[in-house]
């Protein structure tokens, strides 16, 4: 019998740098990962480093499918300002985290200056979604899914692919898992905002 290969995408490679890390400014973390723009890079609360490839191509075309459905609604409803997975937030309790998708109101994006709108935003953004690839853990994401919800995000959505199940997060509610929905509703945070789930678990 042959053996069987798994396909899977590189690790993420965590650095413990607490120490070092924490002596940094935002500014100068902020230029630490321009230096290294080959990688994502994120920074947890305790001052761990996280540092992340480059996804593989099913990832890629589901974070793109996401982007593009959810980009034609920040473009119509004018409300917020969307991203996409290469920005970095500052978030209150100190990590630097990269999302796949954030949306901030306008209002808020607004209230920063033009330095912190160019660094890393000082701010959790109000709507997150993550989507789940071959190498990460689902304890881990939902981890960093928990910590954006404490951190101040209204709405928070994490997808598996691999079993096609979809977690809902708001502030003071239960977790809620949802298997393979056809649509999910943005509402009341994104009001009219109707995501095709399906077509995000295409290979």
């Amino acid at each position: 019998m042959s053996p069987v290969s798994i396909v899977t995408e590189p690790q993420p490679l965590i650095l413990h740098f607490g120490p070092l890390l924490k002596r940094m400014s935002d500014h100068e973390f902020f230029e630490f990962c321009q230096l290294n723009s080959d990688w994502r890079i994120e920074c947890t609360s305790e001052g761990d480093l996280i540092i992340m490839p480059p996804t593989g191509g099913g990832t890629g075309r589901r974070n793109f499918t996401l982007t593009v459905q959810f980009g034609k609604w920040v473009e119509a409803d004018g409300t917020g300002i969307g991203f996409d997975s290469s920005t970095g937030f500052t978030l209150p309790n100190g990590a630097k985290r990269s999302p796949d998708l954030a949306w901030v109101k306008r209002s808020r994006w607004e209230a920063l200056t033009e330095e912190e709108q160019e660094e890393f935003p000082p701010l959790c953004p109000d709507f997150v979604a993550e989507l789940r690839s071959r190498s990460d853990a689902l304890a881990t994401l939902q981890a960093k899914m928990q910590e954006y919800i404490d951190n101040g995000a209204q709405l928070g959505w994490l997808f598996d692919p691999r079993e096609k199940k979809v977690y809902i997060y708001r502030p003071g509610a239960d977790v809620q898992c949802l298997e393979d929905p056809a649509t999910l509703s943005g509402e009341p945070l994104l009001p009219g905002f109707t995501l095709e789930v399906r077509r995000l678990w295409l290979g």
